[in-house]
């Protein structure tokens, strides 16, 4: 017994980072003709408070008297963060400074206006914004370059990147996205402790009150297969709507329900109320996640053609990810299944850490509140 408290212990605090570490994302918008160059900025107050301290008063609100009077180093740190070149580099300024409300809270909107050395030719971009203080962080950038649409997701893999003037290729716009969907699914915290709180009684069977090993592989991969496909064809369905625009719900809510789902998934391994039918669990709250993988593609707002594209390559990518998951774990959890270290450390010892973090998460998200701090 104190071995499992023991190891339920190391396991809270090695997730301790987990929660307090968020990914975030900032929306920008720039439209290129010739030399000419305008758009906005959208980056979330709270990541320039967590950069450089908006809150003086230290009550937990930023007031419009808070934030204007550091408009000028807020200039100054975002624009450090980003360059654009086009035959030289590309003269940036902040011609203005507002707020905005995105579905996750107050964004400071920043319009720029500037000038490049060269009229024509391919366009260099090099986005740097809080990748030193989040690994997370994403910008999301639409483009528009002599009168072509182009999108890119830019992260600390790819920060420096090239767009060529003319036309875009679907097949890169489809294979960009295939490969962010990957890393959201890996990054995804929350989506992945959902999917294996779902995973770890694969290779078990409750019989008479106990837990015990599965008779053959078969057994278990038929149970992950049903798992793993109702929620695919669950989340692809709202992730579709949400990404369309035909659904919108707000992300406070989405992200609560997520963080609620993790709970009772994880509870029903330690109290099992759903024994046999786990797929029917996997496709309910797969219709909850779906909005959360959608976040990213809606808050966007790309033209109609190229969101269909990034939504099937995004869609495609999380079920990779998703697969690649499965595959690490299901062999390793097979060949452990008899042993009382799977059913006691893994299972009881891995639902019980993922029922604390979880429960913090749903705590945070639905009351706003910061229970963990960075």
């Amino acid at each position: 017994m104190k071995l499992r408290r023991w190891l339920f212990s190391i396991l809270l605090l090695l997730s301790l980072p987990v929660l307090a570490h968020k990914a975030s994302d900032s929306y920008l918008v720039l439209d290129i003709k010739g030399r000419e160059v305008s758009g906005q900025w959208d980056i979330a107050l709270r990541d320039i408070d967590f950069a450089l301290g908006l809150d003086r008063d230290g009550n937990g609100e930023i007031t419009w008297g808070e934030l204007s009077a550091r408009h000028g180093d807020i200039a100054a740190w975002a624009l450090g963060s980003l360059s654009v070149r086009r035959g030289g580099d590309c003269k940036l300024e902040v011609a203005d400074h507002l707020v905005d409300s995105h579905t996750d809270g107050a964004y400071a909107v920043l319009r720029l206006a500037g000038s490049c050395p060269a009229g024509g030719g391919d366009l260099q971009l090099d986005y740097r914004l809080l990748f030193d203080l989040d690994a997370l962080h994403r910008g999301l950038l639409r483009l528009g370059l002599d009168g072509t649409t182009q999108t890119a997701v830019l992260s600390p893999q790819r920060a420096q990147q090239k767009f060529a003037a003319g036309e875009v290729s679907r097949l890169e716009q489809f294979g960009q996205y295939l490969v962010e969907g990957i890393w959201h699914i890996w990054i995804g915290f929350d989506h992945i402790l959902f999917l294996l709180s779902l995973l770890l009684p694969a290779v078990l069977v409750h019989e008479a009150r106990r837990w015990r090993g599965v008779a053959d592989f078969h057994q278990a991969l038929v149970e992950v297969l049903w798992v793993v496909t109702a929620f695919t064809v669950a989340h692809s369905i709202t992730l579709s709507l949400a990404a369309l625009g035909l659904i919108s719900l707000p992300s406070r809510l989405v992200e609560s329900a997520i963080a609620a789902s993790v709970v009772l998934a994880a509870a029903n391994n330690l109290k099992p109320l759903v024994e046999h039918r786990r797929w029917m669990v996997a496709f309910g709250f797969g219709l909850i996640h779906g909005f959360g993988f959608a976040s990213v593609l809606a808050e966007l707002g790309l033209p109609q053609e190229t969101l269909v594209m990034s939504l099937l390559g995004f869609n495609l990518g999380v079920e990779i990810g998703q697969l690649a998951i499965v595959a690490a774990f299901l062999p390793v959890a097979y060949a452990l299944r008899a042993t009382l270290f799977y059913r006691r450390v893994v299972f009881v010892g891995g639902s019980l850490a993922t029922l604390t973090i979880a429960l913090i998460w749903f705590v945070e998200r639905a009351f706003d509140l910061k229970l963990i701090s960075a």
